[in-house]
């Protein structure tokens, strides 16, 4: 107890030679170093997973992943209110152009592929979509399964909300910039889009493919590019090749070239440990792109 006492004591007595101000701060082996993550809620179990591998490595750093879609971790990025950003899309012109009247360079490093999944209720006998006929769908031209080879029940549409960079990727390249469909359900994450489905028979929703691989009551769609094309599944290897038509990069956003403990992070997750995480979470680790 005296030699806690005595460590307590001389800590305070560092802080009051260095003196107050900005430059005051504890040593990192007294306070634990810290970053903080948001965004894409694609990569949300990703990012958590690699945190608490790197912090079992590094017990020194404390690392914060929070989801929320995108377009909120973008907003925090600018804002900086997050050192990493976690995003399944691209900055805009307009968001880059924001983080430059900031002083903020906005640096995107690609950690990994996912093949953005459709799925369904397993009971549903559908076992393939063309690009054309998803976008009925979404769009709300299509609105009975009976149409596409189903049950004579009404399509119950779900998706992300607008903050979701799945939600901009499916409208740019499916939708080809349509509106969604007025009766889309909206929903939080990609986790409520996975649960109403595996309880909802006349469903479908989209998301990381992670969110669908092995869980119950859920089957994944294949995908054809249209007619006279096969239906494939989002396998890595399909991926990877481009046989698969809804892929995109999952990404990582800096302020400049990371550097300290926020450079050292991400190189784990580039290096062959945390692209075996990419693997077991259930997306493409970029390794296999090369």
């Amino acid at each position: 107890m005296n030699g806690d006492r005595f460590r307590t004591i001389s800590a305070l007595a560092l802080v009051l030679i260095v003196g107050a101000g900005p430059a005051c701060r504890r040593p990192s082996a007294v306070a634990p170093r810290s970053i903080t993550v948001k965004g894409s809620d694609t990569m949300v179990i990703l990012g958590q997973t690699w945190a608490e591998a790197y912090m079992k490595k590094h017990p020194d750093v404390s690392i914060s992943v929070q989801g929320g879609g995108s377009g909120t971790g973008i907003a925090a990025f600018i804002t900086r209110r997050c050192d990493i950003c976690q995003s399944s899309r691209k900055m805009s012109g307009k968001e880059v152009q924001q983080c430059k009247d900031r002083n903020i360079v906005s640096r995107a490093t690609v950690l990994a592929m996912d093949g953005i999944s459709i799925a369904v209720h397993r009971s549903n006998p559908v076992d393939s979509l063309t690009l054309n006929q998803l976008q009925d769908v979404y769009t709300g031209k299509l609105r009975n399964w009976k149409r596409l080879g189903g049950k004579d029940a009404q399509i119950v549409i779900l998706s992300r909300e607008s903050t979701s960079g799945t939600y901009l990727y499916l409208q740019e390249l499916v939708l080809k910039k349509e509106r969604y469909a007025a009766t889309a359900l909206l929903l939080p994450s990609t986790k409520a889009i996975q649960q109403e489905i595996s309880s909802n028979p006349n469903a479908v929703g989209y998301g990381g493919v992670a969110y669908f691989k092995g869980k119950k009551n859920v089957k994944i769609i294949p995908i054809s590019k249209g007619k006279g094309s096969p239906a494939v599944e989002p396998t890595d290897g399909n991926v990877i090749s481009g046989r698969y038509p809804i892929a995109r990069p999952l990404f990582l956003y800096t302020a400049g070239k990371p550097k300290g403990v926020i450079g050292d992070y991400i190189r784990f997750c580039l290096s062959p440990e945390g692209q075996k995480i990419v693997s077991q979470v259930g997306y493409v680790p970029i390794g296999k792109l090369r």
